[in-house]
């Protein structure tokens, strides 16, 4: 009889084996036939172990008796050696012998009860029996492990494994589930189908079943006949013992077998994970390829400022811009936001791998689309600022050249005929009062053109200021503005040769006509006055604000106010006329009617002085026209601003929102995702305001409203905003996933990942989502972690920040943290591992050949090593062999994957 030991624990209990048999014996149930079946295996058991000594046994009672035998099976199963035996033939030798067998038995764990030499050596079957039941124990079931269970359990557990998928096994015990031999049939062809055609098997057909498992154990798999199918068939609960001590060579033949399995399933994982993560990094090459292209043909364009210099030009460059921002860019928004989550996706993907962070192809970091973005942006502002800055000066050059034409039409008007006027010697035969006449005309022709100087040096002016605003018809600007100056010049000259001609006269002449020169001196300023304020009624003006046009009102209103002076004028000038008429009418002087000092007629200034009665009502118009345009536009102005100041606030107290939960302050995971979805939706539901507020923009700058008072808001920092909201939006949810992943797939609770977020937060005073070394320490201080405060403590935290903030910039991120207690907290595959399971599948050689693959790995798997294996270089290498070990080491290394 036999104690439990600690073997008996891994059996699961040996003393409950025996009373059960004790049991069985006293009910009457224990069938005679279990002890033949006993003595049939157990014999052909320990005859497979004998048979490597060149040695064996016939009848287990008996060849035992010596204990030779027995210490030879002891040292062939445990592979080590006993003490010398006694050669002796006496019956001490062979008690001496058998003892020094028990002895061994026991240093191993194993404590016999009733069983001692005496029995043994007298050949007691029963008690020989069950001290090979002992040493089978001890040496073929104790090492049997299957998810921790006990030796039997595992053993029944193994067998249920690899039988379920097959119809008619059920396998529940070492008995009656194995009698029909299909049990047996199954787990040969589980592992090796070749062998046998299961489908051909019947449960009709016990025996047939049970001799074609027992020879093809015995032909293939050099499982010796331990059990005989008639007794089997004969008995009606076959022998427990017998049968689990067969099914334990079927468990040792195939173990090997389930570590290549369970290495295989290992290399499929890894190579899987390696697989998606190279897929990830291609689409990450192709967007950021294709948003490097676009950014890089876009800009050209941004950065051109030419134009063909004229409004309607680059008033149709503003409309194609805005068709940029409307149409264009808003898919390369999302593309970019897409990059950034797959990229980030990816890393998280590496770290929980244990894989090496992965670095794009260099010009495609994130980094440098990041740049690259910005000086898009930039491009886009200046760009946008130029055709506002163009259309303004391109209008003020419009309204300069139409000012430039009305003057030097009139001044043109004006010198018509004034050379051959200058150039005339009709002085020369002229009576004395038409002397006079003609001198004092002279004089005021001199006041006139001293009066048009000022006309002069303004038409100059404006053409230099045409030339310094790059006005596109200056050519012709010029030559006009020289040929007015020449003109004037000659008038000067002409003026001057003129006067001293009549100076020379003048002594001979004497008589003047004061009525003709009185006339002459008021009617020329009144002219002159009459010439500017028609200039100034038909001057054509541009304005920007209601104060403004205010102010052209209010100076036109102060002109009405002059306007009865100048009738009084009028008519004191007309008064003349009429004076001077009357008397030559009565005095009869010949020529009389004719003024000499002057050009102007009565009906001339009467002429002029009705067309600026006329043109008064006509400003009037003008203006007030201009005055509900400027209205409509501070109408647009407080419209934009009230909209602005509803937007802007709107896009900042989502922005805090969705910074708070970022900040992971309160809620689990998948709370803070809700969160983040349902700001998401809010926000894209918010998107008819944003395109409301740009139809009003448009509608603003299309009536060239360029400032506003009643808001600090611009449509620019609205769409900046917009823009960062929406991409916070989108990182937060991919920081949460990302968070979410590294819990589920390393296996840390919400209690873990919470804790990890609020030690976090609590030393990040100023919510900056990062800390510095201190903070960083006391973090994990607070987190349990031991750091002393001597040398060694300060070295061991200094190689935790190398690895938390790699690149030394002097601060550790939330995503580095939650990385390295993640790793602090869950195992991880290893290149080792990777290592030693490949070691396994190619049965401990150095080296793997593709067939090995091929037939222990699913089919893309097993090509994608093959590819991807350098060949084996080392000694003893064969055609074709490969090198795992560098392979898996590149999968943890620097790869370039």
């Amino acid at each position: 009889m036999i104690e439990n030991g600690d073997y008996a624990v891994q059996y699961g209990g040996e003393d409950a084996y025996m009373e059960q048999e004790e049991e069985w014996e006293r009910e009457g149930l224990l069938d005679p036939a279990w002890e033949k079946q006993q003595k049939k295996t157990f014999t052909a058991w320990c005859n497979s172990h004998l048979r490597k000594a060149g040695t064996s046994i016939e009848n287990i009672e008996d060849d035992f008796r010596n204990g030779l035998k027995l210490m030879l099976l002891l040292e062939v199963i445990s592979g080590e050696t006993l003490p010398k035996p006694d050669r002796g033939k006496m019956r001490f030798h062979k008690i001496a012998n058998v003892n020094k067998a028990l002895d061994f038995i026991a240093s191993k764990g194993v404590k016999l009860v009733s069983i001692g030499a005496e029995e043994i050596v007298d050949g007691n079957l029963k008690m020989t029996l069950g001290m090979i039941w002992t040493i089978i124990l001890r040496f073929a079931i104790q090492d049997i492990s299957v998810e921790e269970m006990t030796a039997k359990e595992g053993l029944l557990l193994w067998c249920q494994r690899k039988t379920a998928p097959y119809k008619n096994v059920n396998v529940q015990n070492f008995h009656l589930s194995f009698k029909d031999g299909l049990a047996f049939c199954a787990l040969i062809h589980r592992h090796r189908p070749d062998l046998i055609d299961y489908s051909k098997l019947s449960k009709d057909n016990p025996l047939e079943n049970l001799n074609t498992a027992f020879d093809v154990a015995e032909k293939y798999l050099d499982i010796p006949r331990m059990l005989d199918p008639d007794d089997l068939q004969n008995t009606a609960m076959p022998d427990e013992r017998a049968v689990m001590t067969y099914v334990s060579s079927y468990y040792h033949c195939f173990s090997g077998a389930q570590k290549a399995e369970t290495a295989a399933n290992r290399i499929c994982k890894v190579l899987k994970v390696n697989q998606e993560n190279e897929r990830l990094m291609e689409e990450y090459e192709r967007l950021a390829s294709d948003l490097l292209e676009w950014i890089r043909r876009t800009m050209p364009w941004l950065n051109s400022r030419q134009s063909d210099s004229t409004l309607a030009g680059v008033q149709k460059k503003l409309e194609e811009y805005r068709t940029y921002r409307r149409k264009h860019k808003p898919p390369r928004v999302e593309q970019k936001a897409k990059l950034e989550t797959n990229f980030n996706t990816l890393q998280t993907k590496l770290r929980l791998s244990n894989r090496p962070a992965y670095m794009p192809t260099e010009g495609k970091m994130v980094s440098d689309i990041t740049n690259a973005w910005k000086g898009l942006e930039h491009a886009e502002k200046a760009f946008e600022e130029w055709l506002l800055a163009e259309t303004m000066r391109l209008e003020r050059l419009e309204h300069l050249a139409q000012k430039f034409k009305h003057k030097a039409d009139t001044h043109e008007e004006w010198t018509k005929g004034k050379e051959e006027m200058l150039q005339s010697q009709d002085y020369r035969n002229c009576k004395l009062n038409e002397l006079k006449a003609l001198k004092k005309k002279h004089e005021a022709f001199e006041s006139d053109l001293a009066a048009h100087q000022d006309r002069v040096e303004q038409i100059a002016a404006i053409a230099q200021e045409l030339n310094s605003l790059e006005y596109h018809d200056c050519v012709s600007v010029n030559a006009r503005c020289q040929r007015i100056c020449d003109q004037w010049d000659r008038l000067g000259a002409l003026t001057q040769h003129r006067r001293q001609g009549l100076d020379e006269a003048e002594r001979i002449l004497e008589k003047i006509d004061l009525l003709h020169l009185e006339f002459a001196k008021r009617a020329a300023p009144f002219n002159n006055w009459l010439d500017g304020a028609r200039e100034d009624l038909v001057d054509m003006f541009i304005v920007h604000t209601m104060e403004e046009i205010q102010g052209l009102i209010q100076a036109h209103d102060q002109f009405k106010a002059t306007l009865g002076e100048a009738d009084k004028e009028f008519n004191v000038i007309v008064g003349l006329v009429r004076d001077a008429e009357a008397i030559v009418k009565q005095e009869q002087v010949p020529g009389g009617l004719v003024n000499p000092y002057t050009t102007l007629t009565a009906d001339a200034i009467s002429r002029k002085w009705s067309e600026v009665r006329a043109l008064v009502p006509q400003r009037d118009q003008t203006l007030a026209n201009e005055l509900r345009k400027q209205q409509n536009n501070e109408m647009l102005r407080r419209q934009f601003a009230e909209k602005a100041n509803s937007v802007g606030p709107w896009i900042e107290r989502q922005m805090d929102a969705v910074t708070a939960i970022g900040m992971g302050i309160s809620g689990s995971l998948e709370e803070q995702l809700h969160r983040l979805k349902e700001y998401e939706q809010a926000v894209y539901a918010y998107k008819p305001s944003i395109e409301e507020l740009e139809k009003i923009h448009q509608a603003v700058q299309e009536s060239m409203i360029f400032e506003n008072r009643y808001t600090h808001y611009t449509m620019e920092t609205l769409r900046v905003g917009w823009e960062q909201l929406l991409t916070s939006i989108n990182r937060n949810i991919n920081e949460v996933e990302n968070q979410i992943l590294t819990r589920d797939s390393k296996g840390i609770t919400q209690e873990q990942l919470t804790e990890f977020r609020s030690s976090f937060n609590h030393f990040d005073k100023n919510r900056t989502g990062r800390l510095a070394p201190e903070e960083f320490k006391s973090c994990l201080v607070s987190l349990g972690y031991s750091i002393g405060k001597d040398k060694q403590g300060e070295m061991d935290f200094q190689r935790i920040l190398a690895v938390v903030d790699p690149n030394n910039s002097g601060y550790v991120q939330f995503d580095a943290f939650l990385d390295f207690m993640t790793r602090e907290s869950t195992d991880t595959d290893t290149a080792e591992q990777v290592i030693d399971s490949f070691r396994i599948l190619a049965s401990d050689k150095p080296y793997i050949l593709p067939d090995e693959l091929r037939r222990e790995l699913p089919p893309d798997q097993a090509e994608y090593c093959i590819q991807r294996m350098p060949p084996y270089k080392g000694p003893n290498a064969i055609p074709g062999a490969l090198d795992y070990m560098s392979f898996s080491t590149a999968l943890y290394g620097e790869s370039d994957l």
